[in-house]
């Protein structure tokens, strides 16, 4: 049968696929609606396979907050050209308010896409074809609290809730939403500035403490002190060191001399009622991908042998 501009109209609308594709999707299934829908489909998919195995350590993290719950996803792509794609943006955006119903990362990516007939992994495989690079769903947390808020902040933000360095602060408090929003931010910014690596000393990863603990003791031995002495030059370090990396230890980025724990007290003084730092979440960009070093004079002289 002839393939005719309305159905080739109605094909994209429902795949999402450019109007060529369309039209031959449609050629290679006599015009069956649904057959040149899984057509293209499998074109998609196995667009995507050889994108796979690209490393995608660009793209973008997004926040999002409803009240007293917030998500935050990262959305890996190849370039930090596609970061400004308004289509990527906008994906991202939508997973990061999709993840605000989501338990975890797997059932976010089971849940339907907006205006699609697609869930979310499906869809991440269209876009993989459309714009044509490899991407990645790589992670998503979510925190809540019973009573208070939770604050987001996006660090030299690409757009509105969209960047490289995403946090999320939850503040359990029945303190007023301004009192908790202006502590939140200012929390929130020390720490995108600072990377703790937990909330508490008693949070810190035991295996992390134990190897700090053992290279300050050898360092201690090799000093030649007195062991009572060495003892106390190891506690006296170890404390230096919660202050490096526990974030209610650590002294403010923003006055320089205040610990997190003491202006989260001043804080819940100021506004009458008592705030608990429950819980933060820091996702920078990319962080722990192993990236190609490419040697572009080598790519050049391969393209011109």
């Amino acid at each position: 049968m002839s393939v005719t501009a309305a159905l080739v109209k109605e094909l994209r609308e429902k795949s999402g696929a450019g109007m060529m594709d369309c039209k031959k999707a449609l050629g290679e299934t006599d015009g069956d609606m649904d057959a040149a829908i899984d057509w293209l489909r499998t074109k998609g998919l196995a667009a995507a396979a050889k994108k796979s195995g690209r490393v995608a350590a660009e793209g973008l993290v997004a926040v999002a907050v409803d009240g007293t719950s917030g998500a935050i996803v990262e959305l890996n792509a190849e370039t930090d050209f596609v970061a400004r794609n308004t289509e990527f943006q906008d994906f991202a955006r939508n997973l990061g308010l999709l993840a605000l119903g989501a338990s975890d990362i797997e059932s976010l990516k089971t849940l339907d896409y907006p205006d699609t007939d697609r869930n979310v992994s499906e869809e991440l495989t269209n876009k993989i074809a459309t714009i044509g690079e490899n991407m990645s769903l790589r992670r998503m947390e979510k925190v809540s609290v019973s009573s208070g808020s939770v604050v987001s902040y996006m660090h030299n933000a690409t757009a509105d809730g969209l960047g490289r360095i995403g946090v999320l602060v939850a503040l359990e408090s029945s303190a007023s939403a301004e009192a908790l929003n202006g502590l939140g931010k200012q929390i929130a910014m020390h720490i995108a500035a600072t990377s703790p690596a937990s909330l508490s000393v008693d949070d810190l990863d035991a295996d992390m403490v134990a190897r700090e603990r053992d290279v300050l003791i050898e360092q201690a031995k090799a000093s030649g002190k007195p062991q009572e002495i060495a003892e106390k030059m190891v506690e006296g370090r170890m404390k230096k060191y919660y202050q490096e990396v526990v974030l209610l230890e650590q002294t403010s980025v923003i006055d320089g001399e205040t610990r997190i724990e003491d202006v989260i007290i001043k804080a819940g003084k100021d506004a009458g009622a008592e705030i608990t730092l429950k819980a933060f979440v820091r996702f920078n960009l990319g962080e722990g991908i192993e990236r190609e070093e490419s040697d572009f004079a080598a790519e050049v002289a391969a393209q011109l042998s």
